[in-house]
């Protein structure tokens, strides 16, 4: 099951196809996404509107409290099932609000559910095993260890090589070039890769 996380961080101008998918809106998202995008649900404190959301919130929360609204509208997408999900508005807007958006990230890929950050020219997503790349051919790219050290079992079809392992709090794997359609890096660990330029 697909399910939509729209965030109050810089404005998504692109399409988003929510065909199929469940989406909540989180608080000030609600000011770029409304007439552009199907809500189902709007989530949050709304301490950022000046206008109530449609459709109507089912609960409102208290701004003082211990989870973001990215948070429970992730926690809510998984306990329904969601098993693929898309976060957009998520980059952008206060570093410590993409920093918490990128732990996002992590949280529904620990919790079983494939999860992508899409933002206005770049994709950002969690991944470890064989990670097939070919399918952005001619991008920048970057893999960064994602919550420990990754091992770099081997990769092709890439600009540079990488080394065995990148530990935690290394800058080894950014910016990368994939040159082949059948790149790929695969390894050990949770890798963040982080696609540029990507028209979406």
């Amino acid at each position: 099951m697909k399910g939509i996380i729209l965030l109050n961080g810089e404005p998504f101008t692109g399409k988003i196809d929510a065909d199929g998918a469940i989406v909540y809106c989180c608080d000030g998202a609600y000011n770029w996404a409304k007439g552009k995008v199907r809500i189902d649900k709007n989530i949050g404190d709304f301490d950022s509107l000046s206008e109530i959301p449609y459709p109507a919130p089912e609960e409102i929360y208290p701004s003082e409290k211990n989870f973001t609204d990215g948070e429970i509208a992730l926690f809510k997408l998984l306990e329904k099932g969601a098993d693929q999900i898309e976060i957009y508005g998520g980059g952008g807007g206060r570093e410590d609000h993409f920093l918490g958006n990128l732990h996002l990230l992590y949280r529904a890929y620990v919790s079983g559910a494939n999860c992508r950050m899409i933002n206005e020219k770049s994709v950002l997503f969690p991944a470890s095993g064989k990670i097939m790349l070919g399918g952005y051919f001619g991008k920048t790219l970057s893999v960064l260890p994602f919550g420990g050290s990754l091992h770099i079992i081997e990769s092709a079809g890439l600009k540079y090589s990488y080394p065995d392992v990148i530990s935690y709090g290394e800058c080894r794997g950014i910016s990368n070039v994939c040159e082949s359609s059948s790149a790929y890096v695969e390894v050990e660990g949770t890798a963040l890769v982080i696609i540029n330029e990507v028209d979406v």
